[in-house]
């Protein structure tokens, strides 16, 4: 029974950096792609970044493109989502999930069998 538990979360100003963390448990993932999710008010969860078992990684296109970074450490246990240049958009609940999506598949919410709780982001002005 595979647990994930995401930390990291907070208020940051715009412009500041932030670096979120998942903590994995009680399975192996091996195989499994990690996938960071967020969810604002009011709007549906999206893809933000995935990383898989082998270290691939694919990032949502769009404004957050290119101030995410998601890596993993060397035992798999623990996956990071930094972000840098914050803003006011970014502010969300963010989630990691587990799941063995394909390919063209990385950014659907259904293809994650494991969720974490989320973690809050906040971004002031």
């Amino acid at each position: 029974q595979g647990q994930l538990v995401e930390s990291g979360g907070g208020l940051v100003q715009a412009g500041g950096s932030l670096r979120l963390s998942c903590t994995a448990s009680g399975r192996t993932f091996s195989g499994y792609i990690i996938g960071w999710f967020r969810q604002a008010p009011g709007k549906e969860r999206e893809f933000v970044a995935g990383i898989s078992w082998d270290g691939f990684t694919r990032y949502r296109d769009g404004s957050i493109k290119g101030r995410v970074d998601i890596s993993k450490d060397q035992h798999e246990n623990t996956i990071w989502l930094q972000i840098h240049r914050l803003a006011l958009e970014d502010t969300a609940t963010y989630y990691c999930a587990a799941g063995r999506p394909t390919d063209t598949r990385v950014w659907a919410t259904e293809k994650y069998n494991y969720w974490g709780q989320g973690t809050q982001v906040t971004v002031s002005s």
